[in-house]
């Protein structure tokens, strides 16, 4: 007898059953509903992409390639990978096109990207991240813009301002920094790093690794706010925005981020870690061309925002989206019942049919497991009639109902 196959998905990865999907069906309509009202319109790319579009961001790219990336070669002997991440793709494609894009240029996606990494808590191996870039501007009202629409995207999935902080640091600052105590480039890419892993190390440790450098620690202190921060801030305070501050800590990894740099923080105390972040990147372009573009964005996947919505009660409970179950009392009415369901389907209800091959109350079961609202009993009385049993799965209430008053009642 033949070895049967495991039912278990690969490791990292999730199976979304219709509960599963409807939640990431709602996280993404809530992500694509608030970056278009900021006028924001959506691209999208393959999933494989050649492997040099990786290997050519160099060593700041070291960790995802030699570690983290899913690459194979293909039948036709070409390398190519799994994308980890949409931002050399987006670089990509608006280098392509350039000359007959419209800048300031507001691009969104919401791709699934892959990184063979340790599953844990908020990461996966697979998921699925709103992408929000904005290219063609070197204002810092650009950097605001994204900025704002974080904080727009936290309150649209139910978040109060005490539910979240946004901290906001400055590259550029940090680079003066660094040419102030005359870092060598190795030298910078160590305090950046070290800045970047501040909440994970000890304060000693972290106290060590500045003296080692010969950074004075004063020149870090969070009331040390540069001057396009403080306006910045003081902006939001204006608009109402109570919750984003300055962090001289937060540079983002990635060595392509140039100036101001942000990430979104949980407070709730059993989640209390980043959720996602972003910043300005000014030469993002340079793979294919010579010719600067700068852009401001982030990135938002949807493990962490589900945690952050889990440890909160706000996630939303699943509705399927079949209203009605149509229960047949014996197969030979299931042709009859299809009849009557097409009538329901054509005034705009959804309408599911059983075929009659099981008892009534193994079908009503079956509309439970779904979580269907709605059963409506088909036999030959009710056909006669022009009457039907309407049951309200949730309450066990029932109530008959004239087929020509049907469509009325599901929709009221």
């Amino acid at each position: 007898m033949s070895k049967k196959l495991s039912t278990e998905s690969y490791k990292g990865v999730r199976d979304f059953y219709p509960e599963d999907q409807a939640l990431l069906n709602y996280l993404c309509a809530t992500m694509r509903s608030v970056v278009e009202r900021v006028g924001y319109v959506e691209y999208h790319a393959s999933i494989l992409e050649p492997s040099e579009l990786y290997k050519s961001k160099g060593a700041d790219n070291e960790e995802i390639i030699n570690d983290q990336s899913y690459t194979f070669t293909d039948r036709g002997g070409r390398e190519v990978t799994l994308r980890p991440e949409m931002t050399p793709t987006v670089a990509r494609m608006v280098a392509a096109r350039r000359r007959e894009l419209g800048f300031p240029l507001r691009l969104y996606s919401i791709p699934n990207v892959f990184r063979y990494e340790r599953p844990q808590r908020g990461r996966l191996r697979e998921h699925w991240q709103l992408n929000v870039d904005l290219f063609g501007s070197r204002s810092a009202a650009a950097d605001a813009e994204v900025i704002a629409v974080a904080y727009g995207l936290m309150l649209a999935f139910g978040a109060r301002e005490s539910d979240f902080v946004i901290k906001v640091g400055s590259r550029t600052h940090i680079n003066s920094i660094a040419q102030d105590h005359r870092l060598d480039d190795a030298q910078t890419k160590k305090l950046l790093g070290l800045l970047d892993r501040k909440d994970k190390i000890s304060e000693t440790d972290f106290d060590t690794g500045l003296r080692e450098l010969g950074v004075n620690k004063s020149v870090l202190s969070p009331s040390n706010v540069p001057e396009d921060i403080a306006k910045m801030l003081q902006d939001f305070g204006e608009a109402g925005i109570n919750n984003i501050l300055y962090d001289p800590t937060v540079v983002r990894g990635f060595a392509y981020y140039t100036g101001t740099v942000f990430e979104v923080f949980d407070t709730h105390p059993d989640n209390n870690r980043a959720l996602f972040g972003g910043g300005r990147y000014d030469n993002l372009t340079a793979l294919f061309d010579d010719e600067a573009l700068p852009g401001v964005g982030f990135g938002m996947g949807d493990v962490t925002i589900k945690d952050f919505l889990s440890v909160r009660g706000l996630l939303p409970p699943y509705t399927p989206s079949t209203q009605v179950y149509l229960a047949v009392v014996a197969p030979e009415l299931a042709l009859r019942a299809q009849t009557l369901a097409g009538a329901l389907r054509r005034a705009g209800v959804n309408v599911a049919v059983d075929f009659g091959e099981k008892k009534l109350g193994d079908q009503i079961k079956t509309a439970g497991k779904h979580k269907i609202p709605w059963l409506v009993v088909v036999g030959e009385d009710e056909l006669a009639s022009g009457t039907f049993k309407v049951k309200n799965l949730e309450t066990g209430a029932e109530e008959p109902v004239a087929e020509a008053d049907l469509p009325a009642y599901f929709k009221k």
